[in-house]
Parts: C-alpha cells; sequence; structure tokens
C-alpha cells in the first residue's frame, strides 16, 4: 500500500472528497469522524503537531489515521486521535471495513520506522465498544514488542428505537416511568403555554446557537466553566459544519414564550446522538422542561425513522430512566519499551 502523510490543516482539503466516503465503508462510523468534525476540532482547539497518515491501495483511499503530537503532563511525546478530548465521544482510526488488521500492521511498521515522529506513548481514546481497534491493535502491537494496554474509559448509554413512541412506552420503561413521562407532559401543557420545535431553514441557526450558549451557561456552574470563549467558537463553528451537512437536531421548548431548554443532537446514519443540552435551572423548574424535552426528542427520532438515540458518554441517572442500556467505550494505550526509545528529542 502507499502512505501519504499530512502535516498541517490545508493540505487536508485534498482529502475532503474521499474522507467521508471511506469513513462509510468503515465499521466506526460516526459523525466525530467525519472531515467535518475532524478539520473543525482541529482548527479550533487543536495543538502540538499534526500527522495524519492515509493509505491507498491502487490508488483507493483505504485508511486514515489523524494523529497529533504533543507532550504530555509526563513530558513524555504523546501521539492521539484528532478530536481526543471531552467533545469528541468516539473516535478512532479510519479504516475501510475487512482491511483494519492489514492497515494495523502498516500503521506499526509507520510509527517503529524513520518517518514516524519521535513519540513515547500512542493513546487512541473514546474507542466504541464495536471497534477493531481496541481487540485487534494490542496483540499486533505486543507481537512488535510495544507495552500495549485497553482499560473501560465511560459507557454510552443507548435506546434501541421501535418503531413508534407508544411501543417505545410500553417495552423500554418500566410502569413508573412511563407515568412519570407522561405525568410531566401534560402537568406542562396544563400549567403553561408549551411550544417545541427543532432549528430549520426558517429560523437563523447563529441567533438560535445564541440562546443554546446561554441556557448551557446557565445549566450548572461547572457547565459555564466549560464554555470558555475558545469552546463556544467551537461550538458555534461545529454547529454551522453539522447543520449544513443535515446532521444537526438543535431543539428548543419555550415555556410562556421563554426559551426555557434546549438539545443539540447529531442525526446522522441510522443514529441520533444527544451531545449537549442547556436549560435555565431558576425559571419552570417545577415543570420540569428538560425532562419534557427530551422525551419529545426521543419522540421525535422514533418519528423520523431512526433506530438508536445515544445519550453518549456518561452514566447520568435520567439516561437510564428513559430506558437507555450501558454500550461501553475504551481507550488503547501503547507505550515503547524504554530501549526503544530514541531519545533525540
Amino acid at each position: 500500500m502507499e502512505r501519504q502523510i499530512y502535516r498541517d490543516a490545508e493540505s487536508l482539503t485534498e482529502l475532503r472528497a474521499e474522507w467521508n466516503t471511506l469513513l462509510a465503508q468503515s465499521q466506526v462510523n460516526t459523525p466525530f469522524l467525519t472531515w467535518e468534525w475532524q478539520t473543525t476540532w482541529w482548527n479550533n482547539l487543536g495543538t502540538g503537531d499534526l500527522w495524519v497518515v492515509t493509505w491507498r491501495d491502487q490508488g483507493e483511499l483505504v485508511a486514515i489515521v489523524p494523529l497529533y503530537l504533543t507532550i504530555n503532563a509526563e513530558g513524555e511525546r504523546q501521539l492521539d486521535t484528532i478530536g481526543c478530548i471531552e467533545v469528541s465521544d468516539y473516535l478512532d482510526l479510519i479504516i475501510a471495513a475487512g482491511r483494519e488488521e492489514e492497515v494495523f500492521r502498516a500503521f506499526l511498521d509507520w510509527l517503529l520506522g524513520p518517518e514516524a515522529p519521535d513519540w513515547d506513548v500512542l493513546a487512541l481514546c473514546n474507542l466504541a465498544q464495536h471497534s477493531p481497534s481496541h481487540r485487534y491493535l494490542p496483540e499486533h502491537a505486543a507481537a512488535r514488542g510495544l507495552h500495549a494496554i485497553t482499560r473501560l474509559e465511560d459507557v454510552c448509554p443507548v435506546i434501541q428505537l421501535p418503531e413508534d413512541w407508544e411501543t417505545y412506552l410500553q417495552t423500554r420503561l418500566d410502569k413508573k416511568q412511563r407515568h412519570e413521562i407522561r405525568r410531566k407532559k401534560r402537568k406542562i401543557q396544563r400549567e403553561a403555554d408549551v411550544n417545541w420545535y427543532v432549528v430549520d431553514d426558517t429560523r437563523a441557526l447563529d441567533a438560535e446557537i445564541d440562546d443554546f450558549v446561554r441556557l448551557h451557561r446557565l445549566s450548572a456552574e461547572a457547565k459555564e466553566g466549560f464554555m470558555t470563549g475558545e469552546m463556544e467558537q467551537f461550538f458555534r463553528q461545529i454547529a454551522r459544519a453539522m447543520y449544513d451537512s443535515g446532521w444537526l437536531s438543535l431543539a428548543f421548548i419555550e415555556v410562556n414564550g421563554d426559551k426555557a431548554a434546549s438539545m443539540l443532537s447529531l442525526c446522522y446514519e441510522d443514529r441520533c446522538l444527544l451531545y449537549n443540552s442547556g436549560y435555565d435551572p431558576n425559571r419552570y423548574r417545577e415543570l420540569s422542561p428538560g425532562i419534557v424535552l427530551t422525551g419529545l426528542v426521543i419522540e421525535d427520532a422514533i418519528d423520523r425513522g431512526y433506530s438508536v438515540f445515544d445519550f453518549l458518554q456518561g452514566d447520568e441517572v435520567y439516561k437510564y430512566r428513559f430506558g437507555a442500556t450501558d454500550t461501553a467505550v475504551y481507550t488503547t494505550v501503547i507505550r515503547r519499551p524504554e530501549e526503544k526509545l530514541t531519545g533525540s528529542g
């Protein structure tokens, strides 16, 4: 196979036409690995040196390994996948299905060869439960004398969606939660003027993002600290990129004319992924607008024919109250033994 290395963001435009086509042929097709997400993340949040490595077979793109190199807290030279902080819930190497082990071998050849940067540790974070990377790459690495471990990183609770809302209520929820969802919806409709919507081309996306960011910051002190100016810029640009690609579902619920809660989801291929949310805890708390909106968003996903609703990383209690069950997310870490380190800096 022919290998090519991309070292700057501008050069990644050469891959745009092929990137998502390859992703669709992989076992790890997720919006966080699209060209749009990867390049937006790098341009806003990326640090260190970019190392995107591709392989082609007779001209056909069969693998993209999107990496960047930094110095970690221990002073080690660390390679991570692009997106590897908390804003990208699933990441991986992008490989045509059926070519994984062949690419793993070529990838390790490159890592241990003269064209790779000096590195001490490779960290592949946010690997989905079904990813071949955490199942097979460690074996290949160990055969080369490298230290490889895989650990459970987090869980992503998901709901397998039935064909209609009533079936969901009857088969995914216990009697108590079914009653609570219905009761909260009736209460808010009885006690307030309620409207909910998903942003479409009749609304100004930038203004809607203003309101999402405001509600996100209001939600909790931790969320306010998270939504720095840099992070806000990323959210604005990624929302635009996802919207332009047809993958953004930004929902609001209005109570007595006020936006009380918002949910930003990524609806991609056969699943809707609830990416982030915000609400005003000081207004309408007794009407549970966030819980009501969650139910409405799930019902909308069912009506639109999606087969999975993914709450993404985190084991917050409310996810299980909506009938979600855990899927695992892993991190695979590969280290070079000390005697194999170049030490050239």
